[in-house]
């Protein structure tokens, strides 16, 4: 389609938005569509090291999981894919007895079906195809066999009383034998017969012993530690190859149980070839917790970081990335991207989206339809900011799903820094001294994994403020446009350097030490 050709509207159009809308999944099809969003980020996660993935909600952990897990599945490895969100609020330790439990499922599933199914058999092999023969069918079948038994003494364990007291009756039976002469009396007169009869009588005592002992899921699952890893090490060797453990989302586990489980799962698997990638939001999780002995897993020890989070701080990289992304998923309709979306409203929409890929296709969907809908020859600023504001209560709806701890405090600072950033000061930015130790910037950390506010720049120097360095905040777009009464909101361009001065302002400090 030629730029004088360009409507928002038509056929290819409508594919485009249905394609935008399927790519914004982290499932399916689209999930398998991985763009790296730096160079090498898919051959580190295929690497054998354990790795925890950190990345903002949208910004590609699950798909760069579910692409590390058919890699796996073409080259008949071992692995097991969980979704975390399903065990969303439950407690230690039945919270890690079922993640262990779906851990055994897949990989019992992966026994009967992507180590032995034969490459044409296509019911089984979609849209993907093994790059090596079916394994050997009866070592996979007595591992499985094995498998299931773990799941069911699993499974029996979960559905116990945790710390109940066991009582075990034990029974003695003691013998006694006694002996008895016997005199016979014969005609008035006491004769001895000399025959002395042996009267065995049997007396029977019986004693009763009780034992008392406490019974604990977490010894019961630290004994079996053992049994387990040579199983795990039988799967991995059937294969030849080493395999994945793939934790999704793990943010939605409690904060407290949450290096607990980690902990168990980086003994259980090491040494056995199986290798840890978890996904999670950064300051949403622990992953580490001092103690007696320590728990969870140690970044740069036990465990490398991949970092997926593409700030407004690498504006021009994130926004090359966001266009091949969109670009890419155009390719599939016959619409020009930079026809279709000008210059201005690209900007915005980067703007908008955070860097946030899943963010930038929702709302340039939502951008779409409002520029058919006014007639427009394409998608502007003013389509952007529309959409921006709609997809607002999406971010609203995940805030409230992902946060189950310090919900109020976090809505009660979003809302003070609304009232600096579009009452008081009239511009979109603020700034945060950096490495202040309060509160506060733990709660803006929060929120910019929350995508309520986005990180512009971490090193700032503020005129009249000599030593102090500050981290620059932008407060997301969705949160004030489309009200007329905050129209008049100064948007810093701070990719731009006449934007970059303005972050210098010390007007625009929000947190800072007091002197």
């Amino acid at each position: 389609m030629t730029s004088s050709e360009v409507r928002v509207t038509g056929p290819e159009i409508d594919r485009f938005t249905v394609a935008l809308e399927e790519a914004a999944r982290s499932t399916g099809p689209a999930a398998n569509k991985f763009i790296e969003p730096a160079a090498g980020t898919l051959a580190r996660a295929l690497s054998n090291r354990n790795h925890l993935i950190f990345g903002r909600r949208g910004s590609g952990k699950t798909s760069l999981l579910q692409k590390a897990r058919s890699e796996m599945m073409m080259n008949r490895c071992p692995n097991a894919y969980i979704d975390m969100e399903k065990f969303k609020g439950h407690a230690y330790p039945d919270v890690l007895i079922s993640v262990l439990i779906e851990t055994f499922e897949n990989i019992e599933s992966w026994l009967t079906g992507g180590a032995i199914a034969p490459a044409n058999k296509t019911s089984f092999w979609q849209r993907i195809k093994p790059r090596r023969g079916p394994l050997k069918r009866s070592v996979a079948a007595n591992l499985s066999t094995d498998i299931e038994s773990y799941i069911k003494e699993l499974n029996n364990l979960l559905h116990a009383y945790d710390d109940a007291e066991i009582q075990s009756l034990k029974k003695e039976e003691n013998q006694q034998d006694s002996a008895s002469n016997l005199d016979l009396g014969l005609l008035g007169k006491s004769v001895n017969l000399g025959t002395s009869r042996s009267r065995s009588a049997r007396a029977l005592s019986l004693e009763e012993a009780h034992e008392t002992a406490r019974r604990s899921k977490i010894d019961a699952l630290h004994r079996r530690v053992i049994a387990y890893q040579k199983t795990l090490r039988g799967v991995v060797e059937l294969s030849g190859g080493n395999g994945f453990i793939l934790l999704d989302d793990m943010y939605y586990l409690k904060r407290t149980s949450q290096p607990e489980v980690l902990d168990y799962f980086h003994r259980l698997f090491k040494g056995t070839g199986l290798w840890l990638k978890v996904g999670t939001i950064r300051h949403r999780s622990s992953w580490y917790k001092n103690g007696d002995p320590p728990l969870g897993i140690k970044l740069g020890d036990d465990v490398e970081e991949i970092d997926l989070d593409l700030t407004l701080e690498k504006y021009k990289t994130a926004k090359r990335f966001l266009i091949q992304v969109t670009e890419n998923v155009a390719s599939q309709s016959d619409v020009d991207v930079h026809d279709l979306i000008n210059e201005g409203a690209r900007d915005r929409l980067v703007l908008a989206s955070g860097g946030v890929a899943r963010d930038f296709l929702s709302i340039l969907r939502k951008s779409v339809a409002v520029a058919a809908d006014q007639g427009a020859r394409n998608v502007g600023v003013a389509s952007v900011n529309q959409a921006a504001g709609e997809h607002e209560s999406s971010k609203r709806d995940e805030f409230h799903r992902d946060v189950l701890d310090g919900q109020r405090e976090l809505e009660e600072e979003l809302e003070r820094i609304k009232t600096f950033c579009l009452a008081t000061r009239k511009k979109n930015c603020f700034l945060v001294e950096k490495d202040l130790t309060t509160d506060i910037h733990e709660r803006v950390k929060e929120l910019v994994d929350l995508r309520l506010i986005h990180s512009i720049n971490s090193r700032v120097t503020v005129r009249h403020r000599p030593g102090r360095i500050y981290e620059a905040y932008m407060l997301d777009i969705s949160q004030y446009t489309g009200e007329r009464k905050r129209r008049n909101v100064e948007i810093i361009e701070f990719w731009k350097r006449t934007g970059s001065e303005k972050l210098r302002g010390a007007s625009l400090i929000f947190a800072e030490r007091v002197s």
